[in-house]
């Protein structure tokens, strides 16, 4: 660990004694660091350490006196009387020798000598920083007011009143500052300083920007240093880049990063942007990378990566040859895997033009090879493509292969390829089988269910397996169980929303596609599964219910009895418990959901490459579904009422009904008749919104009635609050 290291630690840790310990040590050195002397005295300037460091500057002096460089020299000397309390003679001595070297041409050299109190025994602290200012302070220049005003252009100035005049980019209107509180808070910028060029000339800096983003990135970091992607587009957006083209322009700028070679570019959001002190080429950095990395896959990737970032690379030979020797060696480790061993082939011969002669990929995929095993621990997408190719091309079972990785986890871009295989005259039918049992059971692969149905509803005239006009409707009834059976499943969460989003999308416009020309069988059962999913609104369900009564008019609402008109009313009906569940809900989505999705919606936004505006896409959708749930549980909590006795009917069925019913089989069926956010089937609890309830609603004891072609007898009837009732 070096001195500055060793000192911010002592400074962070607030230990003086040591930290001084430290500083003596420092001034005996022979040679001068500039940049880190700055960084010190900058840090030192900045801590609870300036007060009493400020009466021991002058242990500093020999070390100044060793700076061969006049401008180093002028740097480290101002920090040193920014930093002293003395105003001993030596110092002023200092501070004028300075001064004198720099100013002596300026014919106000004198007066502003005066101006910052080096004309007499006053307190000179901080004199030749002022005097600097004094000197910038000219009609156009720029300053940067450090108490939170930002930066300003100064648009008048009076030597005779000791006052300037600034337009400030945070506060309205001019603002006048006589000298004294100018030394306090100004700091003078160079007209080529980002924060000028910002604020002087956007337009300007905005054109510069599009045609070289890197450019105006790395003046950034020069002058504001490090900064995250985040921080870059606090800089950056709306300021000099409008906001709607922001994600595109951060996309490109992020690409031309990566290969910069004076930008060290982070491996993660939260790390910053780096500029280097000398250029690191692409070489060079490809060689410490392979050095300092011991895992297989690490090696793997990296090599790869930088291939197909510089291809450049591999024209230096000796850089080729080295990728390679660790490559083959690789291959004699004895724990290397079988996805492992068939990247290193392939980007052997692909990319370097090296054939081994020792073993092919071919037969590393021969049978008894697990292939989906295989694929699922390649970790290069465009090698998992090449070893289905060679899986097709090498294996007599590969139709077998493909159907079974077809139906598994995979990226989508994967089960494209499968597909497109799979979709062939000579395989079509058996793919056809397989989506047939998927129809049937969408539980089991709810992602691969989800991806095929979207590819089915996304094309008019499907030539799809099963995707006729006819299929349609059910694989919409597979797609309304399957969504009922996810949504209150904390670890399908991201699927259901997605599912959400495809039914509500476009206006409907999916279950529009679907529903048309559909029988009223159909219909019903449609209306029916739509009653069952909790999680879709009560707009949501009046909407599909329109949509049904559009198709088959006969659907349309009629007027309610006044056996059921207490339950056709806007009240929710509800347990205690079920609205202290609902209450609960919407204060997690107030306080938890919503500032997770916040902070994922902006570190997407931050990114900007294809993969991270995905991110980012979903991040917005997810916080529309968080925004259209919390806006619907919160308006149903306003209409809900806790079921009392009062409201329950004991001589007929209503809400807090419990019944028992017979079918002309003779099966005999208990249930709960509750409100939809009590409702839960597994416990035989029906929601009093279902259309099997709504079709015995204000029957009493031994009345009969029909639902589906199917009739049923009340045998008994009781209340939740009179369990004994018969």
């Amino acid at each position: 660990m070096g001195y500055l290291e060793e000192c911010l630690a002592e400074i962070n840790q607030r230990d003086f004694p040591k930290f001084l310990e430290l500083w003596e040590e420092y001034c005996t050195s022979d040679t001068v660091d500039i940049e880190e002397c700055s960084q010190l005295l900058e840090a030192i300037k900045n801590s609870d350490f300036a007060r009493p460091f400020g009466q021991l500057v002058e242990m500093g002096l020999p070390l100044w006196h060793r700076i061969p460089d006049e401008k180093g020299a002028y740097q480290i000397g101002r920090l040193l009387i920014d930093l002293q309390t003395t105003n001993s003679p030596v110092l002023q001595e200092l501070a004028l020798d300075l001064l004198k070297k720099k100013y002596s041409s300026d014919p106000l050299f004198n007066e502003r000598l005066r101006l910052v109190n080096l004309r007499g025994n006053d307190n000179f602290q901080g004199a030749v920083s002022n005097y600097d200012l004094l000197a910038h302070m000219k009609v156009g220049k720029f300053v940067f007011h450090t108490a939170g005003w930002g930066v300003g252009e100064i648009v008048d100035l009076s030597s005779l009143r000791e006052q300037v005049t600034i337009e400030f980019e945070h506060v309205p209107g001019r603002k006048h500052l006589n000298f004294a509180n100018a030394f306090k808070t100004l700091i003078p910028i160079p007209d080529e300083h980002f924060l000028a060029r910002r604020f002087g000339d956007s337009d300007k800096l905005e054109e510069e920007a599009k045609k070289d983003p890197v450019g105006v990135i790395k003046m950034l970091l020069k002058d504001l240093g490090p900064r995250t992607a985040g921080e870059f587009k606090d800089e950056l957006c709306d300021l000099v880049i409008p906001e709607k083209e922001w994600a595109k322009w951060w996309q490109m700028a992020r690409s031309k990063l990566k290969k910069d070679t004076m930008v060290q570019v982070p491996e993660t959001l939260r790390d910053p942007f780096l500029l280097r002190k000398a250029e690191l080429l692409h070489e060079e950095r490809l060689l410490k990378a392979m050095h300092a990395i011991m895992d297989p896959n690490e090696l793997i990737l990296t090599s790869f990566n930088f291939v197909r970032d510089f291809p450049q690379v591999l024209k230096n030979s000796e850089i080729k040859e080295i990728i390679q020797e660790k490559l083959i060696a690789l291959l004699e480790e004895p724990d290397l895997n079988e996805a492992q061993e068939i990247q290193i082939r392939i980007f052997l011969e692909n990319q370097l033009s090296v054939k081994l002669k020792d073993k092919k990929v071919e037969e590393i995929i021969l049978p008894p090879a697990n292939i989906q095993r295989i694929l699922d621990d390649i970790l290069i997408a465009a090698y998992k493509r090449r070893m289905l190719m060679l899986v097709k091309a090498n294996r007599k079972d590969w139709v077998d292969v493909f159907l079974s990785i077809l139906f598994s986890n995979q990226q989508s871009y994967v089960r494209e390829y499968l597909f497109k295989e799979l979709n062939q005259p000579e395989t079509r039918q058996l793919l056809a089988e397989r989506l047939k049992v998927m129809q049937r059971n969408p539980k089991d692969n709810p992602d691969a269910f989800f991806w095929y149905y979207q590819l089915l509803v996304g094309k008019e005239e499907s030539s799809l397996p099963l995707g006729s006009k006819e299929e349609l409707p059910h694989w919409f009834e597979a797609f309304l169980i399957l969504y009922q059976f996810l949504e209150f499943k904390p670890e399908w969460r991201e699927l259901s929303k997605k599912m959400y989003m495809q039914i509500q999308g476009k206006r409907y416009a999916m279950v529009r596609q679907v529903l048309e020309g559909t029988s009223l069988e159909f219909v019903n059962e449609f209306l029916l599964l739509v009653s069952k999913c909790q999680s879709l609104t009560d707009t949501d369900q009046q909407i599909l219910r329109s949509l049904a009564a559009v198709v088959h008019p006969s659907l349309a609402k009629a007027k309610p009895s006044a056996a059921v008109a207490h339950m056709e009313d806007n009240t929710l009906w509800t347990t205690e418990e079920g609205y202290l569940r609902t209450q609960e809900r919407i204060r997690e989505i107030g306080t938890t959901e919503m500032v997770a999705n916040a902070k994922e919606v902006e570190a997407a936004r931050a990114l900007g490459d294809l993969r991270e505006n995905s991110e980012y896409k979903f991040a917005l959708e997810m916080r529309a579904r968080l925004q259209g749930e919390m806006k619907a549980l919160s308006e149903q909590i306003g209409r809900a009422r806790i079921i009392t006795p009062v409201d329950v009917k004991s001589d007929e069925i209503s809400i807090g009904s419990i019944v028992e019913i017979v079918d002309s089989k003779g099966t005999k069926t208990m249930f709960t008749i509750l409100g939809p956010w009590d409702a839960d089937a597994d416990n035989q609890i029906l929601s009093s919104q279902s259309k099997f309830v709504q079709a015995m609603l204000g029957l009493s004891k031994d009345d009969r009635f029909n639902f589906r072609n199917e009739d049923y007898k009340i045998l008994r009837l009781k209340t939740i609050f009179d369990t004994d009732k018969t």
